[in-house]
Formats: C-alpha cells, sequence, structure tokens
C-alpha cells in the first residue's frame, strides 16, 4: 500500500470536496435560498468543515489527532444534512435535489467512518512520532 503524503490524495478528502462543491452551485443557483443569509452561511460553512477538519487533521500527522479530526469532519457533514432538511422544508430545494445533495453527504460519513476505523484499528503512530524512542526508565534500587 502506498503511502499517502498529502491530504489531496485521499478519497475521503476528494469526496468531502465534492460535496462542498455540489452545496455551493446548488445553494447559490437558487434565488429563494440566496435570500436566507444564515441557512446559505451555515451549510455552505459546515459542508466546507468537512474537507477542511480532513486536511487538519492529516497535517497534524498524529494518528490519534488525525482521528480525531475525522470525527469532527463526520459530524460537520452530519450537521449539513441537517440543514438540508431545512432548506427541503423551506421549498429552497426540490426533493431531487435534497437526495442527491444527502446521498453525497451520507456517503462522506460513511467514508470517514470506515477510515476511523480503520486508523483505529493500526500500530502506526503518524509521522509526529516517527524517529522517537520511548524514554529509558531509570529502575528503581
Amino acid at each position: 500500500m502506498a503511502t499517502i503524503t498529502r491530504f489531496e490524495d485521499l478519497e475521503i478528502w476528494l469526496s468531502a470536496r465534492e460535496f462542498a462543491k455540489a452545496i455551493f452551485q446548488t445553494y447559490t443557483s437558487s434565488e429563494k435560498f440566496n435570500k436566507d443569509f444564515e441557512l446559505k452561511n451555515q451549510i455552505n460553512s459546515s459542508s466546507g468543515s468537512v474537507m477542511d477538519n480532513i486536511a487538519e487533521g492529516f497535517e497534524r500527522g498524529s494518528r490519534n489527532e488525525f482521528v480525531n479530526f475525522l470525527s469532527f469532519g463526520k459530524a460537520s457533514a452530519a450537521e449539513s444534512k441537517s440543514q438540508l432538511y431545512r432548506a427541503l422544508d423551506r421549498i429552497y430545494i426540490s426533493q431531487n435535489e435534497f437526495e442527491s445533495l444527502y446521498l453525497k453527504a451520507d456517503t462522506v460519513c460513511k467514508k470517514i467512518g470506515a477510515f476511523m476505523k480503520y486508523l483505529n484499528s493500526t500500530d502506526h503512530q503518524g509521522s509526529k512520532f516517527k524517529n522517537r524512542t520511548a524514554p529509558t526508565r531509570n529502575p528503581k534500587p
């Protein structure tokens, strides 16, 4: 298995980016939605936060921190799914748009969850801990 050295090469980041782009394209084309500044800004922010948290966690160089940031990203995707319901209920998007965007968000959630499970099953601690040795303890006299 090849080592990934850039967050841009992660499948989960690419999926999150596509989701954020789809949200932006859907909502910026809706005149009604553009007038609801709070919801528009909130869903654009939460959908973008998914990819941002993946990137930030990756760059931390620690498996545990990465998993923590992945959980933030997964939560942001769930937040976006909830906001999609509000957009649907306010008739800003059609049922088809809702289903398409919800499926993208749900797929991102599942991919992040699977990746978290994988990372939690490995012994690799991350690049932050590369070449570190465990401290030696002085035995008690």
